[in-house]
């Protein structure tokens, strides 16, 4: 027999009818549980809710005792969902999702959308495509708020509590809209002077293969960044080789301007670099072709007012 319960708001108590037969679950708790359900971390939740460790952990007693199941598997080390618990997750937390962006809609201003758009990307695209106008943006939206997570994992974002993702290509799930940031990304060769003042700097792509070359990899122990170049209307490739192997861009721009060895990364992240001198570029005949940054977020009927600021600032600022 299907089982019902009946939300109430704390202050109802002990008012309502005696003799019903759902148990009472108090939105709070609901609140509470879908906190750290995302976080899987009781501390987490209770920075996220303003309250301590312990009321998050008596809230969460109080509303398996309520619906007398258990939702989570604790211990000192680790906390997990049960079977009970995932399942109510599943379909509490777009119910929430949903009247959150129902009350934010409500709440903001003609011409001033509120809230917090939370952002996850790969440090590359946030630092040539987003943190250059984030001061314009935060002037013009001072009622929004912008939580950024950099990573260069290619996640959910949905499951993962982000609103907005940035990625290279525009390959998404289905459910999910991509957009363009920016003009397709240009790949150079570069290196610090202080690396040719005892060596032969390269003439051709082929002479690559005598020097120490800085080589990236996909996140996660995935494949090799290739090294190829547009040459006379072909693409050459090349398997360098070297000593140093990173799985994100900066490092191998850091160690370049080190003078650790020779990196193939996109113009625009290292132009302040160039600009600067830490940088040269080599071989400035050849380069390569990269597909453009996308913005991505689920498809929505009616989206959230901070959404489409900030989805439309950035990818205004950014067009190709």
């Amino acid at each position: 027999m299907d089982h019902k319960f009946t939300i109430r708001s704390a202050a109802q108590g002990d008012s309502a009818a005696n003799g019903h037969s759902a148990p009472p679950v108090y939105l709070q708790g609901l609140l509470t549980f879908e906190s750290v359900a995302r976080h899987l971390n009781f501390s987490k939740a209770a920075g996220e809710l303003g309250v301590t460790p312990t009321a998050v952990s008596r809230t969460i007693k109080t509303l398996e005792a309520q619906l007398n199941v258990r939702l989570f598997n604790r211990t000192t080390r680790s906390v997990s969902l049960t079977e009970a618990g995932a399942s109510l997750s599943s379909t509490l937390s777009p119910a929430l999702a949903l009247i959150r962006n129902s009350l934010s809609e409500t709440l903001q201003a003609t011409d001033q959308p509120s809230g917090t758009v939370r952002v996850n990307s790969s440090y590359v695209a946030y630092r040539t495509l987003i943190e250059p106008h984030l001061p314009e943006f935060l002037a013009r939206f001072p009622l929004i708020h912008v939580e950024i997570s950099l990573d260069n994992v290619l996640g959910d974002i949905v499951s993962s509590g982000y609103d907005i993702g940035i990625r290279m290509g525009k390959r998404v799930q289905n459910d999910m809209v991509a957009k363009q940031l920016g003009a397709a990304q240009k790949r150079i060769v570069v290196a610090a002077p202080e690396y040719f003042q005892e060596r032969t700097e390269p003439r051709t792509i082929d002479d690559l293969l005598q020097h120490d070359c800085i080589r990236q990899r996909y996140s996660g122990g995935g494949r090799w960044f290739d090294w190829k170049f547009d040459a006379d209307g072909q693409t050459v490739q090349i398997e360098v080789h070297g000593r140093l192997l990173f799985d994100e861009m900066k490092s191998v721009v850091d160690a370049a301007v080190q003078g650790q060895g020779i990196g193939f990364v996109y113009e625009d992240f290292a132009k302040q670099e160039l600009a600067g001198g830490r940088l040269q570029r080599v071989l400035q005949q050849h380069s390569g072709m990269d597909d453009a940054f996308h913005l991505y977020y689920p498809h929505r009927t009616h989206m959230p007012g901070k959404l489409r600021a900030f989805i439309d600032f950035m990818t205004d600022k950014n067009a190709a």
